[in-house]
């Protein structure tokens, strides 16, 4: 079967899906810029309000970093940026916080496998040093070339299907936001625009959290032989951002170390992730966020005095 068939039975079968999903949907074009720009949480009822302008289904966006100090990899390309977290994705969650990772109507993982390995560019959205847009007229603000004016060639490196398991776990999750819909996008839909919309937002979400220079601005910088203290992270973070953000963290818990032996802390000892938490003023593209704090546990890492480790990355394992 030819690609641009499979492409386009993905596509009618994701406005299907997504009529179904969400009542209220249509193919006209939705002028939101006339409707209210109501907020996301708490939910809104898809069917007193406009689905394409106001989020109501995962009205708790988060923006979710990981702090990786090697790739596994390396050998094959896949190096690190400098000073800089790198971007997880960007998750729709209820507003009561609660992710449902089996949701239907998202693009599944052949989908998305055919449309990056035709337009392999796309996977170097994931290093902002290196962003190239295959389609740059559909994104004015992403340019084929760096800083630098350097033009990024078209990638060439391992298959693209062992980088895209997150795909098919956590960030496909994003097209659950009923503002990405397809049908939102009315009869001058162009193909692939809801995927651009899809990388350029997250982008758009990610520069506002440079989680590296928060903390470093405050003396935290990463360390292979001094460890650090949730307290002064998270604070950090917080007065930061404007909201208490999710700590993530891995490792031994503290009580199995030897500093902690004796210890009620079981938390991790070795920081790992960092989530952000907003709600939405109208589409989420638009990126009319509120910060809000943390749901639930705040954090998976140990409490105690100077109980963490924010390791330095391998030196091999960072681009220069």
């Amino acid at each position: 079967m030819k690609i641009s068939t499979v492409l386009s039975t993905a596509l009618l079968t994701s406005i299907s899906t997504a009529q179904d999903l969400y009542p209220g949907l249509s193919d006209v074009n939705h002028t939101c810029v006339i409707k209210p720009q109501l907020l996301s949480c708490p939910s809104q009822n898809p069917l007193d309000v406009d689905s394409c302008c106001t989020e109501t289904f995962g009205g708790l966006v988060l923006l979710t970093q990981f702090w990786s100090t090697y790739t596994g990899l390396e050998s094959q390309g896949q190096l690190l940026p400098s000073d800089t977290w790198t971007l997880h994705g960007l998750w729709p969650d209820y507003c009561n916080g609660y992710v449902n990772t089996t949701l239907p109507g998202s693009p599944t993982l052949s989908q998305v496998t055919v449309l990056i390995l035709t337009n392999s560019s796309y996977t170097q959205y994931c290093d902002l040093t290196r962003q190239f847009d295959p389609a740059g007229s559909l994104s004015p603000n992403v340019t084929d070339f760096p800083r630098n004016g350097t033009v990024v060639p078209p990638y060439t490196g391992p298959p693209i299907s062992s980088f895209i398991e997150q795909w098919e776990r956590y960030d496909l999750l994003e097209w659950m936001n009923t503002t990405f819909q397809i049908p939102c996008y009315g009869p001058n839909y162009r193909e692939h625009e809801d995927v651009i919309d899809f990388f350029d937002t997250t982008i758009k979400y990610y520069l506002r959290y440079p989680t590296w220079s928060w903390l470093a601005n405050a003396g935290i910088k990463p360390s292979n032989t001094t460890q650090v203290t949730l307290l002064d992270v998270q604070g950090t973070l917080t007065e930061a951002s404007g909201a208490v953000p999710y700590i993530g963290c891995r490792g031994p818990r503290y009580n199995e170390t030897d500093a902690g032996q004796g210890s009620n802390d079981t938390g991790r000892t070795i920081i790992s992730e960092a989530w952000y938490y907003n709600h939405v003023h109208g589409r989420v593209q638009e990126g009319n966020s509120i910060a809000v704090n943390a749901t639930g546990s705040t954090s998976s890492c140990a409490k105690a005095e100077g109980a963490l480790w924010y390791y330095e990355p391998t030196d091999s394992s960072i681009r220069s």
